[in-house]
């Protein structure tokens, strides 16, 4: 039986859906946070401390999060892991010291006054929630790392189990906080991190064992600059792609209805990226599993990319998305009318953005992670133009703008990575088999 007979779809669903499960889950960590934290004195206040705490975490966290790419692209032995562990420990060094300046120096107190417009009393709390969340960063890299092992081995299912296990672990953690009646910003932020260290600890466990089995002690070797070159334009992707979202609400405050505008877009696009957070992990695929068997990966992913775009078109246009708005959501009836409409222009989102991260999976596989960079750029100054000439022609359409601009930034980001793709498999000699099979 060849390798091609082998190979089923059941081997790409058992690979590729506890990775989207564990990423859907994963957004259920705010959830209960943020539940924990309405149920304080002084909601309000705590929920916005932490809020600008996490963000302030959320832009110096991007260097570490791709490091689960990283080692899963580059490492293919043991000696590469070490250079791979001892490149993270410089960059966690450099953010721990920024980190530990913003804690502990007048500097953070500037950062979250001007850049997040807190006030006087926030401030005080937003440090030491700071202090305490900041830690997540360092056992958020050792895990990413680890799990790039696990990925790498298609143990992906274990990434389930250890998000169930954090959740579970968290919840019981966030249920002693209010039994305690020590509801406040910092005890989001000790869920949080309780939380990050457990996945850690399971990861570090099992990703060890595979690499003791699977990986020789040494092979070709891997440099401190093949790991430069392939990790620093992953990390300016990911940092441009968070620039997005505050420049369309800077536009949108420019709209007919402001509150409206901007209320029904946040609303419309958070759903929207509930839905993709199932396939951030698409890259995986092409990094993984695209050399066994390139067409029944094509035809799997084209099977399962859709599902988004279908679970779209059921809020939108079905009773069930009025439901969904008032029950769930906890919008109002004007609201949810409003959201439902916008973001039936983000279903066109949902039908490419999957196959932008697939694609980018071809780019990682090469090592051409500059490239990506490339079509991230085009992506945004795409949506920028888009809504530029929307919001001064027809502002009226408030957030409706927004959900136009994102949905053509983002088809102008995959003609771009198709391009790049494309191009890449001339030059290489037709080695990603991309041209043959698409």
């Amino acid at each position: 039986m060849d390798q091609s007979t082998r190979f089923t779809y059941g081997n790409l669903a058992a690979f590729f859906i506890p990775l989207g499960f564990s990423a859907s889950l994963t957004s259920l960590t705010h959830i209960i946070i943020n539940g924990t934290l309405s149920r304080g004195e002084n909601a309000a206040f705590i929920i916005a401390c932490y809020a600008v705490a996490f963000a302030l975490f959320g832009i110096i966290e991007r260097p570490i999060i791709v490091f689960r790419q990283t080692c899963s692209t580059l490492v293919k032995d043991r000696a590469g892991f070490k250079k791979l562990n001892i490149f993270m420990l410089v960059v966690i060094s450099v953010i721990a010291a920024f980190s530990l300046l913003l804690a502990y120096s007048s500097l953070g107190d500037w950062v979250y006054i001007t850049f997040f417009n807190a006030n006087e009393n926030m401030v005080a709390t937003i440090s030491d929630t700071f202090k305490v969340i900041f830690l997540v960063i360092i056992f958020s890299g050792i895990r990413g790392i680890y799990q790039g092992i696990i990925i790498s081995q298609l143990e992906t299912k274990w990434l389930s189990v250890m998000v169930v296990i954090r959740l579970f672990l968290m919840f019981l953690a966030a249920y002693l906080f209010v039994a305690f009646d020590y509801v406040t910003s910092m005890a989001g932020a000790m869920i949080f991190l309780i939380g990050m260290m457990v996945e850690c600890a399971i990861s570090v466990w099992k990703g060890q064992g595979l690499l003791n089995r699977h990986y020789p002690s040494s092979g070709p070797g891997l440099s401190m600059k093949e790991i430069s070159q392939f990790y620093t334009p992953l990390v300016f992707y990911f940092v441009i792609q968070t620039l997005l979202i505050p420049i369309i609400y800077m536009f949108l405050s420019l709209s007919d209805d402001i509150e409206v505008s901007i209320a029904s877009f946040a609303l419309a696009y958070s759903i929207t990226q509930m839905l993709l957070s199932f396939f951030m992990y698409a890259h995986q695929l092409v990094l993984q599993l695209y050399e066994k068997n390139k067409r029944k990966v094509i035809r799997f992913f084209a099977f399962v990319s859709l599902l988004p775009s279908l679970l779209l078109v059921v809020l939108c246009y079905t009773p069930a998305g009025a439901w969904f708005m008032g029950s769930v959501m906890g919008a109002d009836a004007e609201l949810s009318r409003t959201t439902l409409y916008v973001m039936q222009f983000f279903i066109f989102k949902t039908l490419v953005f999957p196959w932008v991260d697939f694609m980018n999976g071809f780019l990682m596989l090469k090592r051409l992670t500059k490239r990506m960079l490339m079509a991230q750029v085009m992506n945004i100054l795409a949506a920028v133009v888009c809504l530029t000439l929307l919001i001064y022609t027809v502002p009226q359409w408030n957030g409706t703008n927004g959900a136009i601009a994102v949905s053509i930034g983002e088809l102008v980001g995959l003609l771009a990575v198709i391009y790049i793709v494309r191009k890449a498999t001339v030059v290489l000699g037709g080695e990603t088999g991309l041209k043959k099979e698409a």
